[in-house]
């Protein structure tokens, strides 16, 4: 009797790797992509278990950079079960092929922060729920004439650089991404020690012109929240922070795009996919009222309205985020892009990995990457199953 190898054999599949869809097994083993070669010439292994994907597309798990909440639970709002909250929505997004996630908190007293901050802590997926790959602080370090739904309360400049962080948020160690308006007196140093720390950060919420942005990027931040939204217009003379994604700057600016039908016209999703496609990072943004009917929700301090699907500050007509499921983005990306099918999953997948870093471990099937991935039909483009680590954590009812 041979000894066990370990192995998984993923076989009459077609996988997304390297901008390609290619009729390939995927082997995994120990949660991690494995090269078959390795298998087959070296350790002349056999695969313990063998799974006939009837044809099925095989594409890397979705990430999601930008997410305020989703089944009832807001993560800025919901002090007194942080950890139920954020495990229920980690939950809710396998069955939309999420497997990592950044928890977002929009703008919030000092005391939230210090409540909530430290109990959303890192943690990696499985059955339990989507991997958290560390929170995003979407302000108060923003501008008050570009605040949209966020709480003009709390909104405050970081005149002393990363110390104005540090005094409203307390300890950043579970903090990925930190998003601030790059015009603000002080902004340039907190991006600069934000880098420093390993943080990404992201431009939005602002009135900065072109300059301003260019000199943030300089100064180590590589994001655009939300591209078109609580930003200024693009013009000609000054394109502002869209002008970002024709910049000169040495490196890739990424940038965050809501394709929810809402947020963002057709036209405006086709210009920044044609400007700079490699950095476009499709995000859900959406609130509490994701995967729920419409009715009254909260983000943040603020109270949410949701009418046929559309989330606004209650009494206003300001969008406040979003309803919709990342995979839900992805299909409406596509057809309003008329893009290729790899491109639009690489947006959620690939593209967000790059810009946080991760690309050697997550958004991709490479050899050695973890093995979080998808199976859907290629068609529909319809999750079928979510896997992390190679374990099955998610499968659609038939």
């Amino acid at each position: 009797m041979k000894p066990k190898s370990g192995l998984t054999r993923f076989h009459n599949c077609n996988i997304l790797r390297g901008g390609k869809i290619i009729k390939e097994d995927l082997w995994i083993r120990d949660g991690k992509i494995v090269n078959p070669e390795q298998v087959f010439y070296v350790e002349q292994a056999e695969a313990d278990i063998a799974i006939d994907c009837d044809n099925l597309l095989i594409t890397p798990g979705f990430i999601d950079i930008q997410i305020n909440g989703g089944w009832g639970i807001d993560f800025s709002f919901d002090y007194d079960n942080v950890e139920q909250g954020v495990y229920k929505v980690a939950k809710e997004l396998l069955a939309h092929g999420v497997t990592s996630f950044c928890p977002t908190m929009v703008t919030s007293d000092k005391k939230k922060y210090a409540s909530i901050l430290p109990r959303i802590k890192k943690t990696p997926g499985g059955k339990h729920g989507a991997t958290i790959l560390g929170v995003h602080l979407e302000g108060p370090f923003i501008s008050l004439e570009k605040k949209g739904a966020h709480s003009d309360d709390y909104i405050i400049n970081p005149y002393k650089g990363l110390e104005s962080l540090y005094d409203i948020y307390g300890s950043l160690n579970n903090v990925i991404i930190v998003t601030l308006a790059p015009e603000l007196p002080g902004a340039l140093d907190a991006i600069k020690g934000l880098t420093s720390l390993g943080i990404k950060v992201a431009l939005g919420h602002s009135t900065a012109n072109l300059a301003d942005g260019e000199k943030a990027v300089k100064c180590g931040a590589n994001l655009i929240t939300h591209l078109f939204n609580a930003m200024l217009p693009f013009h000609h003379r000054d394109p502002g922070l869209v002008g970002l994604l024709a910049t000169t700057t040495e490196k890739q600016v990424f940038y965050g795009i809501i394709s929810d039908g809402i947020h963002t016209h057709p036209a405006a999703l086709r210009i920044a996919c044609r400007t700079n496609s490699d950095g476009l990072i499709l995000v859900s943004d959406a609130v509490a009222a994701q995967g729920l009917p419409d009715g009254t929700y909260s983000i943040g301090p603020m109270s949410v309205s949701v009418e046929n699907g559309r989330a606004y500050v209650v009494g206003t007509k300001t969008l406040c985020g979003s309803t919709s499921a990342l995979d839900e983005c992805i299909i409406k990306f596509k057809e309003a892009t008329d893009c290729s099918l790899e491109y639009a999953l690489e947006t959620a997948s690939l593209h967000p990995a790059k810009a946080l870093g991760i690309e050697h471990i997550k958004g991709n099937l490479n050899y050695g990457c973890d093995a979080d991935f998808v199976i859907m039909d290629p068609k529909t483009v319809k999750v079928l199953s979510t896997w992390i680590a190679g374990e099955c954590v998610y499968t659609a009812p038939k």
